[in-house]
């Protein structure tokens, strides 16, 4: 085998690897549990989450993160920022971990913030798979700032951080209809994968 044809093949290779590795979580909501255990719902959800924001800030261009409907509204960029806090908010509620503000993650780009909030949906997932209704009545909502705890019961997660998450997730899905730049028309949240 000649060298070019070995450095080809090695090249093929770091670059499959490379794209592998780079695979983010969400791009189908995972086969459903087999019980409907409280944890299972609540998982559930946050897999219909990951999937609806993976496809809405999937191939989003500059001028998509730079729109807002008005100039008092936030941008696209700011919503995913804050898509971003709400993310820490559900994994660290369901791992039952207090949510320490104010945040110390910066995202260096919109792909990082991107990779970050699904991998922060990703492993609220695996933490709520299987959970008891006890086990999830135990989880609470903590928050921790300045050194003050407040809590609250897990209850609030499903309608706020989560119910607010969703909300968002389809704001940017209009921000980028009207910014020109539409999300695939393939997506199908009812099954939870993209159409043929």
């Amino acid at each position: 085998m000649s060298r070019l044809l070995i450095a080809f093949f090695f090249t093929a290779t770091l670059v499959a690897q490379s794209n592998k590795t780079m695979e983010l979580p969400f791009n189908q909501i995972p086969q459903a549990e087999v019980a409907y255990s409280s944890g299972n719902i609540v998982k559930r959800m946050v897999d219909g989450l990951g999937y609806r924001y993976y496809w809405a800030t999937e191939g989003l261009r500059a001028e998509d993160l730079a729109f807002k409907p008005s100039e008092d509204s936030r941008s696209a960029q700011q919503t995913l920022e804050h898509l971003y806090g709400l993310s820490e908010m559900i994994v660290d509620a369901a791992q039952n971990k207090p949510n320490v503000r104010p945040s110390t993650f910066s995202a260096e780009s919109f792909a990082e913030l991107r990779e970050a909030t699904l991998n922060n949906l990703e492993e609220a997932s695996k933490a709520l798979t299987g959970l008891t209704e006890q086990q999830i009545a135990a989880l609470e909502v903590v928050f921790e700032s300045n050194g003050k705890r407040t809590a609250f019961p897990f209850w609030n997660m499903l309608n706020g951080p989560l119910a607010d998450a969703l909300y968002h997730t389809g704001q940017i899905v209009s921000f980028r209809r009207v910014s020109g730049n539409p999300m695939n028309p393939k997506v199908n949240v009812f099954m939870g994968r993209n159409n043929d």
